[in-house]
């Protein structure tokens, strides 16, 4: 057989209702990893949906205890034709967010694929469980077009607690590096940047999640009787957040400022816009980084958004100073930012700017990653997406959000290429979480192409 072959069998794959029952076997599993009791489900998402899947591929598998969360274990499979071979690890995570069933719309069960026309629902189906089930789905078939081989080394990486911020995962990965180690990551989460637009990105911003806090005394007291001579903590940290971003989104600390935005990865984002479908809100003009296009703000820069703040009681305010205020916070960064330091030049930057008693907690952090937009590996994913789809395939140097790529951009050393399989329509981690079925045929035929190529290397 041929690469018209390989293609040819993932879309009866899809076309045949046998994706979708390897889909609904794999939602109905309630996976949700939040909940403290959810061990036992998750062992089994393993143990009855991923590993008979994957011997039957003629992979080794085994599932691997967490050593920091024994609650998220991990799964690791191999299959190896060759030394001389080259190697892809592939990734995917089958927990998910909770279901919250009760605010899905009438006649959808989260645990259950229902397809309403283009609309498959079912949690899950987007985030991860539709996307590693379109990846093994097309490995398969691209070993049956070549009679049992695949011409490469494959090993795949499930991890049941990436919703639970993936605890562990480095720590796996630099304890197994040996057993993962690959040539290349070609892994799929997130969303397309549009429904009908091939994507891939390299790698995604960082967060640093941080909490800003004033406590100026044990208890509040009356305004009227003591307004004038208390400091008022809500105040003193609204003028502290002024003193980090402005009243145009525009960061004024100095220190964690990116660099300036590299060159080829400017180019890249000339070719890309912001999601602007009927499901997406519309852009703010005139917010964030002064000079930059919507695109290089998102994806190309760094963010300080305030995520929540307190001070008082504001469902039942009285005439009282509060006696302290926070702010929950979280810095969105590039590559190029100086992340191990952000506490420390949050706090000089305070300091230096009038405000020594706001305390800054720093509570999670996860690294930024990008792959040269010019390194091969991508000019041969873009060529192979060409091939197989037609389009020239929206190439996004790094998410806008963040997911654990720093685990094996990092720890294994690995160029990284996500390609997605979800839009941004699709409502992940919300209800009413779906796929959209044309979305997937397509996915399973890009799949099978870049398998195909991978075993002509």
């Amino acid at each position: 057989m041929n690469r018209p072959s390989a293609i040819d069998l993932a879309t009866e794959y899809f076309d045949s209702g046998r994706f979708k029952s390897d889909l609904a076997r794999r939602v109905a599993i309630r996976t949700e990893s939040q909940d403290p009791d959810s061990g036992p489900e998750l062992r089994r998402y393993l143990g009855e949906q991923i590993i008979p899947d994957v011997e039957r591929l003629g992979f080794s598998a085994h599932v691997v205890d967490n050593p920091v969360s024994p609650q998220h274990p991990f799964l690791i499979a191999e299959r190896r034709e060759g030394d001389s071979l080259p190697t892809v690890l592939t990734y995917g995570h089958g927990d998910v967010q909770r279901a919250h069933a009760k605010s899905w719309r009438d006649g959808l069960d989260p645990w259950k694929v229902t397809v309403d026309g283009e609309r498959w629902y079912g949690r899950g189906t987007a985030d991860n469980k539709g996307q590693h089930t379109v990846n093994l789905g097309a490995l398969e078939q691209v070993l049956k077009a070549r009679n049992g081989r695949l011409g490469f080394n494959a090993k795949v990486l499930i991890d049941m607690g990436e919703e639970s911020g993936s605890p562990g995962l480095e720590e796996v990965c630099a304890l197994h590096k040996d057993a993962l180690a690959a040539d290349l990551l070609l892994a799929s989460d997130g969303p397309r940047l549009a429904a009908d637009l091939p994507t891939l990105f390299l790698g995604s911003r960082g967060a640093a999640n941080f909490t800003l806090k004033f406590r100026a005394r044990d208890e509040s007291h009356h305004s009227g009787n003591w307004g004038g001579v208390l400091s008022n903590p809500a105040i003193v940290i609204a003028n502290a957040l002024a003193a980090m971003v402005d009243g145009h989104g525009t960061l004024l600390v100095d220190g964690l400022r990116p660099p300036t935005i590299p060159a080829a990865v400017r180019s890249a984002l000339a070719k890309i816009s912001v999601d602007d479908s009927p499901d997406s809100p519309r852009v703010d003009p005139g917010w964030g980084e002064p000079g930059l296009t919507p695109s290089e703000r998102l994806f190309g820069w760094n963010t300080l958004e305030v995520l929540a703040m307190i001070a008082g009681n504001p469902d039942g305010p009285v005439n009282a100073i509060p006696n302290e205020a926070r702010a929950h916070c979280q810095l969105r960064f590039v590559v190029g930012t100086n992340a191990a330091d952000i506490e420390a030049i949050l706090r000089k930057h305070l300091d230096d700017h009038g405000f020594p008693m706001v305390e800054v907690d720093v509570e999670h952090m996860m690294p930024a990653t990008r792959l040269d937009p010019e390194d091969p590996w991508v000019t041969w994913a873009l060529k192979s997406i060409q091939e197989t789809t037609g389009k020239d395939a929206g190439l996004l140097p790094n998410l806008g959000g963040s997911l654990p790529n720093s685990a094996f951009a990092h720890v294994l050393g690995l160029p990284t290429i996500w390609i997605p399989h979800s839009y941004p329509g699709c409502a992940q981690h919300a209800p009413n979480e779906h796929l959209l079925g044309s979305l997937m045929r397509e996915a399973l035929q890009i799949m099978a192409g870049l398998f195909w190529d991978l075993g002509e290397a």
